[in-house]
């Protein structure tokens, strides 16, 4: 989906995550998980319930719609890839491969994305490929 800038797709990925816990979720548990205004939180539902993404019940809670979920899905895809990516093959730490894929999931092409994809796939499949790397150039210039 186009148009959906970061802060929103991070919106929808604790929506679904959120509901995946729990059957009920209302705007004031999201803006304590981010600690953040309930304020801030009505606008971005709002902007994610115009784009048929959510539908906010107000008091009876946040329904996540199928191509909400879809969305999300390929958030979390590319979140929990790139986290791999950079901590399996590229050897970073886990905190810094979260990091990392939080912020690049946002902003990477489907292309690239989809490179890497089959990259990380790649190597793990050929894993002493990875081993010969990780020994031959993360070991020696860290």
């Amino acid at each position: 989906m186009k148009n959906l800038s970061a802060s929103l797709e991070d919106y929808l990925e604790i929506i679904y995550n959120s509901l995946e816990e729990t059957s009920t979720l209302k705007a004031v548990v999201i803006a304590k998980k981010l600690n953040i205004s309930r304020a801030s939180v009505s606008e971005a539902l709002s902007k994610l319930e115009k784009k048929d993404l959510i539908i906010n019940e107000g008091h009876k809670g946040i329904i996540i719609t199928e191509k909400g979920i879809n969305q999300a899905k390929k958030v979390l895809t590319k979140h929990k890839t790139l986290t791999s990516f950079f901590e399996s093959t590229l050897g970073l730490d886990k905190e810094s491969a979260e990091n990392n894929a939080c912020k690049i999931e946002h902003v990477i092409t489907d292309d690239l994305f989809k490179r890497i994809e089959s990259f990380q796939k790649y190597c793990n499949e050929n894993s002493e490929y990875i081993n010969k790397f990780k020994k031959g150039y993360i070991e020696k210039n860290i």
